[in-house]
């Protein structure tokens, strides 16, 4: 798949122009955002996803436009994953309920600044060893292991350490000034939590994407595809974030689903290196049954999780005593 640079301009010209949009419209003046606010714009970025996917079905064939569907889905149910830690964030740093959306949007700006980064290492590394299939394939089934295992940690609510150093050695103050990142007090200038929570969301996003990325390349190896379902994503990441903030604590078995998915994309991606390299003849996975996989999972698990929840509620994750 030859991608012209026009169209490369073209898809980060669109994401600039839905953030800006996203800043002047929705953002212009903090407030609580609803359920139902959050339900239109989910709405509203699916079905941007889907056109995407209407595009890449005429510009370059069903194939591509499977691989991209496949990859936003899992990217997607991946970052769900993410919708707890945030939650646990929002709760340590006592982030105004009227100030999460813009907290939200700009650690999501950040996020994928990084994955992006991240995207291109992968893309190379892919295109010159042969063996960066194998590594993938092997970090993706023992992540799947860690995160069938991990089902009942609690995330660290400081953040990281890159958040803990920063907190350490830049004058900061422990109350919220409205958006302002920085205010003045007594002549010198103060840092205001936005800072830390906005830096907390965006950097513990790439651990995350540690373990999302390599899972989109075992779908596909087009690095614009992976960038692509990155960012449509994460861009409906936030506005999930809102709709799912009061189901999120019951859907207690998503990480047993999302382990099963990593698992399927390592095997599915260690099929694909043993055969690139050895010329085996082994059956490679087709893009219909990875899509088949990765919705049937996430179905069973969430009815699953919200079955065992229904009839014993003290199986909810308490969220707001994570910290």
């Amino acid at each position: 798949m030859i991608v012209p640079a026009w169209l490369w301009i073209a898809t980060v010209v669109g994401l600039c122009a839905v953030i800006v949009v996203d800043l002047i419209v929705v953002d212009r003046r903090p407030r609580e955002f609803t359920s139902k606010d959050a339900a239109r714009w989910v709405i509203f970025y699916v079905v941007l996803a889907t056109l995407f996917a209407v595009f890449l079905f005429f510009w370059a064939g069903g194939t591509y436009a499977g691989q991209f569907v496949a990859g936003y889905l899992t990217e997607y149910s991946l970052s769900v994953d993410n919708l707890f830690v945030f939650m646990v964030l929002m709760a340590s740093f006592q982030v105004p309920k009227e100030l999460q959306h813009r907290v939200l949007l700009v650690g999501v700006v950040i996020a994928l600044i990084l994955r992006a980064a991240l995207i291109v290492i992968g893309a190379e590394a892919l295109h010159r060893f042969a063996v960066t299939f194998f590594l993938f394939s092997g970090f993706l089934i023992f992540t799947a292991w860690k995160v069938w295992r991990s089902h009942d940690a609690t995330p660290d609510p400081d953040g990281n350490a890159l958040v803990r150093w920063i907190s350490r050695h830049v004058p900061m103050t422990r109350n919220y000034h409205g958006t302002h990142l920085m205010i003045k007090i007594e002549g010198q200038r103060t840092y205001t939590p936005m800072v830390l929570v906005m830096i907390a969301i965006g950097t513990t996003d790439l651990l995350f994407a540690v373990d999302s990325i390599p899972a989109v390349f075992g779908l596909t190896q087009e690095a614009y595809i992976v960038f692509a379902a990155n960012a449509f994503a994460l861009m409906g990441l936030r506005q999930l974030y809102f709709l799912l903030r009061g189901l999120i604590s019951k859907l207690i078995y998503l990480n047993r689903g999302l382990a099963l998915i990593l698992l399927f994309i390592g095997v599915k991606m260690l099929l694909e290196a043993i055969n690139a390299t050895f010329n085996t003849g082994l059956w490679q996975v087709p893009t219909w049954l990875s899509l088949v996989v990765i919705v049937g999972t996430l179905t069973i698990t969430a009815s699953a999780s919200l079955i065992a929840v229904k009839r014993n509620p003290a199986l909810a994750m308490d969220i707001d005593n994570a910290e």
